[in-house]
């Protein structure tokens, strides 16, 4: 009997400890550790000094928004997770999380987050956030299974921390917020586009309509190829407002161009496999080095 209580106890706190790791699992970590990086750009250009308690309720309401629409996405689509191999073991398809679990998971952090907005931040940002979610839950994932459309449409929920970060310092819609809103959209549609060819079996297998799927692969290099210059356009263009200054414009043009004669190299004849593995690799760094750029702006200034 008393070696037998501390092994069911300790069975207990290991299986609480598997769960709390399952659920958050489901907000995809790391693609909130980068919201929250694309939300410190709005906060940090605004023109006006921040108090830190709106600085932190705005990233904690972001992180629980995002968490909440991921969360969302993966509970509905947790039958599709189990025919593609980088999403079958996640905890839904795997079977290590019930399903209603995960809603209420999904369904309490999204509501968390219009709480922690609507009481230290404001109504604007709290609204937007809130359509966020919506349209990542309700109208991207489901589309997804019936339209490559969908892929415009999740990048404008995707696009949303940025924005979120500028209302919350300045409690306004305004040209600086707008175009980190457009940076972040345009930038998703290449990166994707990207990860769509090389995943192009696993998401036909899954019934995913993605662009590579409906249109073939050259339409989609053409594709990768444009977005990446409006993605140089649009980033260059917030020096325009003021918000930023020459480093910023420097390392955009920069990247811009780089990444511009990289996607122009899919357009070959004889394009190599491994292209369109190594371009998704090369948009991972143009988000921290945009930052980089605000951020020596902000010290110079």
């Amino acid at each position: 009997m008393s070696t037998t209580l501390p092994v069911a106890m300790e069975h207990k706190a290991t299986r609480r400890a598997s769960v709390f790791r399952d659920l958050v699992a489901l907000t995809k970590p790391s693609i909130v550790l980068m919201t929250l990086l694309t939300a410190g750009w709005g906060l940090g250009i605004a023109p006006q000094s921040t108090s830190w308690s709106v600085i932190l309720a705005c990233l904690l309401g972001t992180a629980l928004s995002v968490g909440s629409a991921n969360a969302f996405n993966m509970w509905l689509e947790r039958d599709v997770d189990k025919l593609m191999t980088r999403t079958r073991l996640r905890p839904l398809p795997d079977g290590r999380l019930q399903p209603v679990v995960a809603l209420v998971f999904a369904i309490v952090t999204g509501a968390a987050s219009i709480v922690v907005l609507a009481i230290w931040v404001n109504t604007l940002t709290t609204v937007l956030s809130t359509l966020a979610i919506v349209v990542y839950a309700a109208v991207y994932t489901p589309m997804k299974r019936v339209s490559s459309a969908a892929l415009p449409v999740g990048a404008i929920a995707g696009a949303m921390p940025p924005l979120l970060g500028w209302t919350a310092a300045t409690n306004q819609l305004s040209a600086p917020g707008l175009l980190l809103f457009g940076v972040l959209f345009v930038w998703q549609l290449p990166h994707f586009l990207a990860i769509s060819m090389f995943r192009k079996a696993e998401y036909e297998r899954a019934g995913i309509r993605i662009v590579p799927v409906v249109y073939g692969d050259g339409p989609t290099r053409w594709l990768i190829v444009l977005t990446t210059l409006g993605l140089l356009i649009v980033s260059a263009a917030l020096a325009a407002t003021d918000a930023v200054g020459v480093v910023y414009l420097g390392i955009a043009v920069l990247m811009g161009v780089a990444g511009s004669a990289l996607a122009l190299r899919g357009l070959g004849r004889t394009v190599d496999p491994g292209w369109p593995r190594r371009y998704f690799f090369a948009t991972l760094g143009y988000l921290p080095a945009l930052a980089f750029g605000m951020f020596l702006d902000a010290l110079l200034r």
